[in-house]
């Protein structure tokens, strides 16, 4: 009598634990951090592996920046193919980002003013580019660059075009949120005060969008850096070859800790522009209300 009463005691504080709705979200825990080991641990050890001093990306031999700049001729520093593809890539971004943020920066303030079917069609249109497979655009730009409009040459050209076909979807999201936020309470005060509607676009609108624009800045730079598909169904000549593509060659030959290194760099680029943008964007979204407030009392 006395061992059952021993077990029941035993199980309850089980019981109760699973019961109890306010108890610690331990398995959510577990499985928080079983996924973010599964997903971080292959990334730093190859990290790690840019590092190795010899050619093995699996043993490892020694610390050295063999891979980095010591090697005369297989070092990033030195290897003329990989510095064109580091180029190439960087080129891309800062192109794509010039196109596509002011593009999807003016959509959403028209769509978040122009109402009815017409505007609903194209944010449709605009946001298709979310659900449709990269494969398949990527695909169909190539067909259409190809037998269609034949002066876009496949390369830098086709490339940029065929990136910002679906990046500007990110600004638009993102600036159009933001006006959703802020309301159109801003402009229509200031131009009571006698602004005109440039002056209320100018000096209040933008400024309190400008923490979206800095974002969509951020966002589109890394996507595109990190970008394969559309970037390698569009490429020409050696030249237009970016990072992911010689990183894509050389893992299925038999690659050296370069490519680790190669890696390395669009892993610290794509965390250095998407920790600085933001940063700055917790900065201006502090004081960009107060800005716009004092430069409504100005008009």
């Amino acid at each position: 009598m006395s061992v059952g009463l021993e077990a029941a005691a035993t199980k309850t504080p089980a019981r109760g634990y699973f019961k109890n709705p306010w108890r610690k979200p331990r398995v959510l825990q577990g499985v928080t951090i079983g996924y973010l080991l599964w997903s971080l641990l292959p990334v730093v050890i190859a990290v790690i592996f840019s590092f190795n001093d010899g050619r093995s990306r699996i043993v490892w031999q020694g610390f050295s920046l063999r891979w980095w700049t010591a090697d005369p001729f297989d070092s990033i520093l030195h290897d003329p193919i990989m510095q064109a593809a580091i180029v190439q890539t960087y080129r891309l971004a800062i192109l794509v980002v010039l196109i596509t943020v002011p593009i999807g920066t003016l959509f959403a303030i028209a769509v978040d003013r122009w109402h009815g079917r017409p505007a609903r069609g194209a944010n449709f249109v605009m946001l298709l580019s979310f659900v449709v497979p990269e494969i398949i655009l990527g695909t169909s730009l190539f067909i259409l660059f190809t037998t269609l409009l034949t002066v876009v040459n496949l390369g830098t050209p086709a490339q940029t075009l065929g990136l910002a076909v679906f990046q500007v979807s990110y600004p638009a999201v993102i600036v159009r949120a933001r006006l959703l936020t802020i309301g159109p309470e801003y402009e229509e005060a200031a131009m009571d005060l006698g602004a005109t509607p440039s002056q209320s676009i100018r000096r209040i609108l933008l400024p309190l969008i400008s923490p979206a624009i800095l974002a969509s800045v951020a966002l589109v730079f890394a996507d595109v850096v990190d970008d394969f598909v559309t970037v390698n169904a569009l490429s020409g000549p050696a030249s237009s070859e970016t990072i992911a593509q010689k990183i894509y060659s050389a893992s299925r030959a038999s690659p050296t800790p370069e490519i680790n290194a190669a890696a390395t760099v669009m892993l610290i680029t794509t965390l250095t522009i998407v920790g600085v943008g933001l940063l700055l964007y917790r900065r201006l979204n502090r004081g960009q209300r107060s800005s716009g407030a004092s430069d409504l009392m100005q008009l």
